[in-house]
């Protein structure tokens, strides 16, 4: 019977130390969280700006490539401009040893077809040169935004990194304290709490009763739902929001100077 009691109690304080440990992790993580919502969104706004950097980067390089191939595309018809000026004056030599009017009307078309060749090419030419000015026109909008940019985003790491610099001695610290809690807690235990902690809208994994009601969404609890959190036999959570409860006195809370809850 001895043996039983002892085990019991044994089993018993294995419980409520797994909870205050609990209890524990979750005061210093929830520091943790406050550290960081002292920085704010400007982790967010840093990547934000840092991957609009990226696309106004790769955006100049794309109208770059496209007004190379532009360049070589007026190239080709420059190229096909000489052929054919080559060609008329051939044919125009050739005009002065016709033998009859057949041969005369074949070159007068044939020079005709070059210099129209040569008119179709210009007017390539002159489009090509009307969107190359249009790409480096938008390359300087982009370059003149980029440069924006990058001045916003200087400005924003230099913020955030002061802030960081500001709160990361307490965040190590605190991480540190944190991984010496973490073994006191069973596996399974911790992995719910984890996860619970994850999808509460709060980061709080466990609570403790207030007035009656659950710490985390102040739904009421029944009168002997709170005796059994209070023997501290069992890991408890609440039934409608998923969180661990515990009682206020082993969260080191005096009950009598809790506020009351909204009813």
């Amino acid at each position: 019977m001895a043996t039983a009691d002892t085990n019991k109690q044994e089993q018993t304080l294995s419980v409520e130390s797994r909870l205050k440990s609990l209890y524990r992790l979750q005061t210093i993580l929830s520091q943790i969280d406050r550290i960081r919502t002292v920085r704010g969104e400007l982790p967010l706004e840093v990547r934000d700006l840092e991957d609009s950097i990226e696309g106004l980067h790769t955006r100049i390089a794309n109208y770059q490539q496209e007004i190379e191939e532009f360049r070589k595309k007026s190239a080709l018809e420059q190229e096909k401009i000489h052929e054919a000026s080559a060609k008329i004056k051939k044919y125009k030599e050739q005009l002065d040893n016709v033998r009859n009017n057949r041969e005369f009307d074949l070159l007068s078309k044939e020079i005709e077809f070059q210099s129209l060749e040569i008119e179709l090419c210009e007017k390539h030419i002159n489009e090509y040169a009307r969107v190359v000015d249009a790409k480096n026109a938008d390359i300087t909008s982009t370059q003149e935004h980029l440069a924006d940019q990058e001045h916003i985003l200087a400005d924003k790491r230099r913020e955030l990194e002061e802030i960081v610099n500001e709160t990361k001695q307490d965040e190590e610290r605190l991480r540190e304290e944190a991984k010496e809690i973490e073994p006191c807690i069973d596996p399974r235990t911790l992995t719910a709490f984890k996860r619970i902690r994850k999808n509460a809208r709060n980061g709080l994994g466990i609570v403790y009763i207030q007035r009656n009601a659950c710490g985390g969404c102040f739904n009421r609890i029944p009168p002997q739902k709170q005796m059994e959190i209070k023997m501290h036999k069992k890991v408890i959570v609440c039934e409608y929001c998923g969180r661990i409860m515990i009682d206020p006195e082993l969260a080191g809370i005096d009950e009598s100077e809790l506020p009351a809850t909204k009813k």
